[in-house]
Order: C-alpha cells, then structure tokens, then sequence
C-alpha cells in the first residue's frame, strides 16, 4: 500500500501529484463549464437577432459572445493555480499574464459594442445617405483604434516596460504628423462633424458662396456638388464648414417682394389704386399668403409700388407659375387703366452764355475786321 502511495506524495516542482491533480481537475471544469455558458449565451444571442427589433439584451449577449476560448482558458487555469503553492516570482508572473489577457478580453468586448451601435447607425443612414454610412464607419474604426491603443499601453505597463518615454516621443510624433497633414485632418474632422451635425445630407440643394448645385457625395475628404449647368463642383469639407451655406432644400417658405416701377406722369389716382391691384392679384392663388402692398418709394425717374407676399410651397416651378400670372395679368390692367412702366431717363437743361462773354466775343470779332480791312496784304 505504501508502494502505491508513495508517488502520491512525492513533490514536483513544489507540488504533490495531489494538488497537480487538483489543478487538473478544477481548471478543466472551468472550462467546461465556461465554454457551456458561452454556448448558451451564443445561442440567446441568436435567437434576439432572428427577431426585427434590437433589444438591450441582444446588444448584451452579443457582446458576451464574443468572448475568446483563449481567455477562458486562461480563466480555468488561473482558478486551478489556487490549488498550487507557487513562488511568489511564479505567482507574479500567472497574475500579470491573468491581467493582461482581461485587458485584451476587455478591448474585445468593447469593440464589439462600438461596432454594433456603428452598423445600427449604418443601417438606419444606408436609407438616406449612404455617404453619413461611409463616415460612420470612420467614426467606428477611431473609436476602435483608441480602444486597441490603450490595452496596448495597458499591457506594456504591466509588462514594466515604462511607457512615459513613450508616450512622450508618441506626443511629439503625432503633434508632426498633425503638422504635415493638417489639412487632411481638418478635411477628416469636418467630415465627422457633417455626419454628426448633418447640415445638409446627400440630395440637398446648396448655395455655397458664389457655387449652387446638388449634394451627389459626402465623402472623407470632399462634398460633391452637380451644378445647375451641369458640371461637377468638388468643395473640400473644410472649406465647405467655413462658409455660409444655404440649403434650399429646407426651404419652408418663401417670401417673394414684388417691386412695380411706374412712369411718372401716372395719376395719383392710378398710385392710390395700384397697391390694392396687386393685392386682389396675389391673393387670387392659392399657395400664397399676402403680407403687404404700399407706395414705398419716388425715385428720380419711377415711382416705385412694393409688394411682398409668401408662397407657401418649397417648390420653385409653383413660385415662377404665380410670379408669370401676376406679371400678365398686370400688364392687362396697365394697358387697360393707361399706366405706363417707367422708363429710365435723364434731362438736361441748356443755358445760355452769360452777357458779358457775348459783348467779349463781338468785340473781339470786331477787332479783327478792322485789322483786316487795314492791313495792306489782305
């Protein structure tokens, strides 16, 4: 019996074959039992996602599934090692390598949270702007990259590897790096904050300074504009974020001031009817609201009717169709009433020489009569 027992207690690498066995035992059904529960959290995840509504809890047991066999190895055996006496050199070591790998299990886990609320985004933007798509996946991809970044410091301060000499050269080569594509980061930035703050989005009419056209493509550098002509227009997204831009496209209303020059000789009569004959003309289309009609204004060769009324329709074919009808309509009434359009003129007025420079002229002409007369060779 003592035959059997005698490797029993025989101590390897500190250990009885007891406690080895120990080890074996509880790390292997760590794992097992591990493994199960990721197999059953898999298997709820899929479930949730069979269904069209994404739920908290998907989001959760998506997240949970994406737990690697390597961490959960590690796990088992990390749980077995307490059935072990280890030097504390030893021990250090497993604790550090246990530290790390929940670093890199953490990366993981949060960057498939990131990546899940990006492709939620993508999903609901693919409907409208397929542009808003592409940038958020370059929101995803820096969220990501910073994650990595950071267990990567994480892990190298936990190796002893001191990371402030690091960190600092990592400072001063980003700041250079910044420098030298400064541009192209303030493109990068202004694309983020176009798919954040959406001023305009892929079908929108702009009127960006002197350039019209419609949004075609918001890309990671550039917007792309069809003009009115026909041509292409490249803005840089900078550029584009520093000027004053009109987006006709969220035009509610707009407001229309008519101006109507006169001839001068038109009655006062005429004047006092004229405001009340654009009234009753703007207000016979439907789709327009009448805001006011005055004599505003007597200018050096017109007198000048003003009126201003909202068109409450966005569509710029239904406002030209309104202003063309009050136009002819007008021109009716002016031809029947006798009112002229005013016609731009200037009048100059004569005056004739002063007395004085006429009696200079005679005498001098005068004189010169008599110089012919008594001149000999004349």
């Amino acid at each position: 019996m003592n035959e059997f027992s005698r490797p029993l207690t025989i101590h390897y690498f500190g250990n009885s074959l007891l406690q080895w066995g120990a080890f074996v035992i509880i790390a292997t059904m760590a794992l097992l039992t591990l493994l199960l529960i990721r197999r059953l959290v898999r298997n709820r995840h899929a479930v949730l996602a069979a269904t069209a509504e994404i739920e908290f809890a998907e989001r959760f047991f998506q997240i949970a599934s994406r737990t690697s066999s390597a961490f959960l190895a590690i796990v088992s055996v990390y749980a077995g090692l307490l059935a072990l006496k280890l030097p504390e050199n030893a021990y250090q070591a497993i604790h550090t390598a246990f530290t790390i790998a929940v670093f890199w299990q953490t990366g993981l886990w949060a960057s498939t949270a990131v990546l899940a609320a990006v492709q939620r985004r993508r999903r609901g933007a693919l409907k409208s702007d397929q542009a808003a798509a592409s940038s958020l996946g370059i929101i995803g991809f820096v969220a990501r990259l910073t994650i990595w970044s950071l267990v990567l410091l994480l892990t190298l301060d936990n190796l002893g590897i001191q990371i402030k000499s690091l960190l600092a050269g990592l400072g001063i080569g980003g700041i250079a790096v910044a420098l030298a594509a400064q541009n192209i980061l303030g493109d990068l930035f202004a694309s983020l904050s176009i798919t954040l703050d959406r001023p305009f989005v892929v079908g929108d009419a702009l009127q960006v300074d002197e350039f019209s056209g419609t949004v075609e493509y918001i890309g990671v550098k550039s917007t792309r504009l069809r003009s009115v002509s026909g041509e292409q227009i490249i803005i840089p997204n900078a550029n584009l974020l520093s000027s004053r831009i009109r987006n006709n496209a969220r035009l509610r209303e707009r407001r229309v001031i008519y101006t109507l020059s006169v001839d001068q000789l038109t009655s006062h009569e005429q004047l006092r009817r004229l405001p009340g004959i654009l009234r009753e003309l703007i207000e016979s289309h439907r789709d327009v609201r009448f805001d006011r009609a005055h004599f505003a204004r007597i200018g050096s060769s017109s007198f000048d009717i003003e009126a201003v009324y909202i068109v409450t329709t966005p569509n710029y074919g239904r406002h030209m169709d309104i202003l063309q009808d009050i136009h002819l309509r007008l021109l009716d009434i002016m031809g029947r009433e006798g009112i002229s359009l005013a016609q731009p003129s200037q009048k100059l007025y004569m005056q004739d020489p002063a007395p004085h420079v006429s009696t200079e002229l005679q005498l001098v002409a005068a004189e010169e009569s008599r110089s012919a007369a008594t001149d000999p060779a004349g």
